[in-house]
């Protein structure tokens, strides 16, 4: 090999990881405390942002504590709101880690029943020191003990809050979306990404539930939300 290759090889191999940094801003989890909200009252306040007041005042409220997220407020109507943080991205999200996420959710009945117990599971690993291949294989592990589900028929959650930030993209929220959760595989089914669909998302893995999101037109106060621009693409992290 001649000199001259030799420098263009190391020359290709230091642009591609370059490249290899610049898509992984976020590789490892930053300190527990980043994720955290200054306060409880805070939290709760954000969290029932995420749907109607008519659904959210009467929801259960969870906020993040220093080993998974609590119940700060008991509900009645079955709902559950909570603020998720990065780590309820998929697997491959480069933003998985982003210690910046605070995104308002807020699930039904169906969804608090079998997708909210992946979620609660997750955190705890993740505030115990667990690693991204850690959840993966726990993942793994509790599909196949049946511990984890696929989400129930009818499982949906409402992302309407105006506040929050939801990825480094959007740099806030995004627009107010409903989102449905459904079963590996059925992505097509429904349409989603197809030309002028209104349904986004795609098929997550065999160890996460697979989210499909339909952008609305008022954010969860009444207002009016912008219109999506041609060809938008989802830019909150894909969970």
């Amino acid at each position: 090999m001649s000199k001259s290759s030799l420098v263009v090889i190391l020359l290709l191999a230091a642009l591609a990881r370059g490249e290899e940094k610049k898509a992984a801003p976020y590789p490892a989890m930053a300190p527990a405390d980043q994720y955290r909200m200054a306060s409880a009252q805070d939290e709760i306040a954000l969290a029932r942002t995420a749907a109607p007041a008519s659904i959210s005042a009467d929801a259960e409220v969870l906020v993040l504590g220093k080993r998974g997220y609590e119940v700060a407020v008991k509900g009645k109507n079955g709902f559950v709101c909570f603020v998720e943080r990065s780590w309820t991205a998929g697997f491959e999200d480069p933003e998985f880690w982003n210690p910046k996420l605070r995104a308002p959710n807020c699930f039904n009945p169906p969804a608090v029943r079998s997708v909210l117990p992946q979620y609660l599971k997750r955190t705890e690993l993740v505030l115990s020191g667990a690693s991204r291949q850690q959840l993966i294989d726990a993942a793994r592990a509790a599909f196949a003990s049946h511990s984890f589900v696929p989400p129930e028929a009818g499982s949906f959650s409402f992302m309407l809050s105006r506040q929050g930030y939801v990825s480094d993209q959007a740099e806030g929220p995004w627009l107010p979306h409903v989102m449905f959760f459904v079963p590996q595989g059925q992505a097509a089914i429904w349409g989603a990404n197809l030309e002028d669909s209104p349904v986004l998302g795609a098929d997550g893995s065999a160890v996460e539930p697979t989210v499909l999101f339909i952008p609305v037109r008022r954010w969860s106060d009444g207002t009016p939300a912008p219109p999506p621009p041609p060809a938008e693409k989802h830019q909150h992290s894909q969970r």
